[in-house]
């Protein structure tokens, strides 16, 4: 099976990682997915921004430093370059971040990213690359990330936590449904687009995307103040 992804089995060092994933996974942000269609059963909050904004995010989440440093941008173009397609490569500019958690007998169907699409009207704006790090991962039979390509399946990934993996944003992915008692499927999900100008000016610097309701906003903002 030919392989569209790259793997890295241990992402951060261990006290970097539990920080990232406590303070995600315990973030009053995570509510119903802001996400339709393929991640209706899924939970979360999302973030978007652009190099402007990027310090924003860390403000927010400060955790997220070490993750940033080794995944946006020419780390995550590095990675992949064995694989890369002929016009690809582009260091990304733009980038959606998303807390995905998905309960036991979810999954998430078949799609290509394009969640920039709207809100830069690039209408045919897909990711230069999409960066999963896994927070956590019950124990299960199932919840693979399948990738596929031309309608044909070319890799088939079992998540491990603080496992990282890179693929391309062209490729079709889901998440194939899991049974198990323990816990949920975590995974922190960027996905990082290159835009021209004229669409990377209508992405706002930062925004957060959360509908856990006005009082989470409140809470985490709270937690934000020095």
């Amino acid at each position: 099976m030919l392989r569209r992804a790259a793997i890295t089995r241990q992402a951060l060092p261990d006290g970097d990682f539990e920080a990232l994933r406590t303070a995600l996974l315990d973030s009053p942000l995570v509510g119903r997915s802001t996400l339709a269609g393929a991640f209706q059963s899924s939970r979360g909050f999302a973030v978007i921004f652009r190099d402007e904004g990027r310090q924003e995010v860390t403000r927010h989440f400060p955790a997220l430093s070490p993750w940033l440093a080794r995944a946006l941008g020419a780390p995550a173009i590095d990675a992949l370059r064995r694989w890369w397609l002929p016009v690809g490569g582009r260091v990304p500019n733009a980038w959606y971040l998303n807390v995905l958690l998905v309960s036991r007998g979810g999954g998430v169907g078949r799609h290509v990213d394009a969640t920039l699409r709207q809100v830069s009207g690039d209408t045919n704006a897909v990711p230069e690359v999409v960066s999963v790090l896994y927070l956590s991962v019950p124990s299960t039979v199932g919840g693979q990330l399948a990738l596929y390509e031309g309608g044909a399946l070319r890799q088939r990934i079992t998540p491990r936590e603080n496992q990282a993996v890179h693929f391309r944003g062209d490729l079709s992915h889901e998440v194939q449904p899991f049974d198990g008692t323990d816990g949920v499927r975590a995974s922190l999900v960027i996905e990082q687009y290159h835009l021209a100008d004229q669409h990377l000016a209508n992405v706002p610097d930062f925004k957060l995307e959360s509908r856990a309701g006005f009082g989470a906003y409140l809470d985490h903002h709270a937690a934000c103040q020095p």
